[in-house]
């Protein structure tokens, strides 16, 4: 059985050079081990998913342009996540506030073709099915 994630957990991007933290709102009223528990609808960028420092995605249309503009030479650029579906797969019996609840194994698909996966839910003691 996975841990649930909550704010403060850690995330990695695939095409990031930066792990970032999660930030869920506490909108559920919902509190694991003293923060708010997420769920895999809490998939907003910039609100729930934070940037991972420099992109590096070719499908990343500022990182497209400025390897060109470099004659081709891979040039990073600040990221900007574009997640377009929930976290996969969910909790399949926990939910929260009417959601799934979102489980350390969790992943979201950024648009550029970044895959980002949980690297530290946050919980240590709690365990969700």
């Amino acid at each position: 059985m996975p841990n649930p994630v909550v704010g403060t957990a850690m995330a990695a991007c695939s095409f990031g050079v930066a792990p970032s933290t999660l930030n869920f709102l506490p909108t559920s009223k919902v509190v694991i081990e003293g923060k708010p528990a997420g769920t895999i609808m809490d998939f907003a960028p910039g609100v729930n998913i934070p940037p991972f420092g420099m992109c590096n995605s070719l499908a990343n249309p500022t990182v497209a342009a400025a390897t060109a503009a470099a004659l081709g030479v891979l040039t990073p650029m600040p990221c900007v996540p574009v997640t377009v579906a929930p976290w996969a797969p969910p909790a399949p019996k926990t939910m929260i506030g009417g959601k799934p609840a979102l489980p350390a194994t969790a992943m979201c698909n950024c648009a550029y073709g970044g895959v980002i996966t949980i690297s530290m839910p946050g919980t240590m003691k709690t365990q969700i099915n």
